[in-house]
């Protein structure tokens, strides 16, 4: 008997190789932003920012330590080398600093249903800089999932009078969105590298210098339980899904990990409901309808085509795959999988693949 996803057309391949670290990632950032609401009572916005993002990167910082003091740190991912560094200063600086201060002062302004939902903003914003200016391919299936999702985005904003103090809050909250949509873009360009090093330096730089602002403008630092938590939803809802959302843009590519992250507003709305007893309205609802069928439609994707591979070498994370037939000469870590740096010579061939490292192939 056929089970529940394969009775619902979700690929398999797609849950396996990238979709279910992207699903991950949003559970763990859609319940940081219910929460980031609570912590804004006695945090101030700015201050709060860099607390989320110095939470990942110590927090990662320590993991990182304890893992090479048990003798875990054997070489398996690639370092970040050459230009990779320019394109993560980038991403540090959209993402790490100016993303997560206009998120906060959006909250500040709007309620936490709303905010969580409107964040589905990112995914949409990151598939179109990932088509139109980033050059990744998409089909007709893609394109209508990010239709619905905008779909339900509209839907919020319907009713009511628009006036700039309530208009405010959910435009920074977008500002917010096209900021983390240029840093996913960014990040993919150096997703073969070690996922925990990127969460890390940006948690960290970005961290800091948000703190080191926000006290610049007179923020009060927090008493030790305000700063603990946001210590502990910063590393859960921003290092952690970090990781996990770099290590899903090497498998699948960005428009497709944005995608799969747009549950995160799901995910936020929900617990927002229950744990700050925030109503439940036809609205929401209905957006979360087409915000679903979006999801559905991407998750359900097959893409398979005969492709040809090119000559090309790089360092990254692998294991002895048909992608990967090179040979060793005895310097490279033991086990797999491992990273090294390795030649690809030409291949051609046909399989379900995704827009991963090694497939980012024209399409006519």
């Amino acid at each position: 008997m056929a089970s529940p996803i394969r009775r619902a057309g979700i690929s398999v391949e797609a849950l396996s190789s990238g979709a279910g670290l992207a699903l991950l990632s949003a559970l763990l950032f859609g319940a940081s932003t219910p929460l980031a609401k609570l912590l804004l009572r006695g945090i101030d916005p700015w201050m709060l920012a860099g607390l989320l993002y110095l939470g990942s990167g110590l927090g990662l910082l320590t993991v990182t330590t304890l893992a090479r003091a048990l003798g875990m740190g054997t070489r398996r991912e690639a370092a970040v080398r050459g230009r990779a560094w320019l394109w993560l200063a980038l991403a540090t600086l959209f993402g790490g600093v100016a993303g997560p201060v206009l998120l906060m002062f959006g909250l500040a302004r709007t309620a936490a249903t709303t905010a969580a939902l409107l964040l589905n903003l990112e995914g949409v914003l990151t598939a179109l800089l990932a088509w139109f200016v980033f050059r990744e391919n998409f089909d007709r299936r893609i394109a209508l999932g990010m239709a619905a999702i905008v779909a339900g985005g509209i839907v919020l904003t319907l009713g009511g009078r628009v006036i700039l103090g309530a208009a405010l809050g959910p435009l920074m909250i977008a500002g917010a969105c096209f900021a983390w949509a240029v840093d996913n873009n960014l990040t993919r360009k150096v997703s073969q590298a070690d996922p925990v090093q990127i969460a890390l330096l940006k948690g960290c730089v970005a961290g800091a210098v948000n703190v080191g602002i926000a006290l610049w403008l007179g923020s009060a630092v927090p008493p030790p339980g305000a700063l603990g938590a946001a210590v502990v939803v910063g590393f859960s809802g921003y290092g952690v899904s970090l990781v996990l959302f770099v290590m899903a843009l090497r498998h699948i590519g960005t428009a497709r990990t944005g995608a799969y992250f747009s549950l995160a507003p799901f995910f936020g709305g929900l617990i927002a409901v229950v744990v700050l007893r925030e109503p439940v309205t036809a609205q929401i609802v209905a957006a979360g309808i087409l915000m679903a069928l979006g999801v559905w439609l991407h998750l359900t994707e097959h893409h398979e085509h005969e492709h040809g591979h090119e000559d090309m070498a790089h360092e990254h994370r692998h294991v002895h795959d048909e992608h990967h037939q090179h040979t060793h000469d005895g310097t490279e870590p033991p086990g797999e999988p491992h990273s090294h740096w390795h030649v690809h010579g030409e291949l051609r061939h046909s399989h379900p693949h995704f827009p991963d490292l090694h497939h980012r192939h024209e399409h006519p």
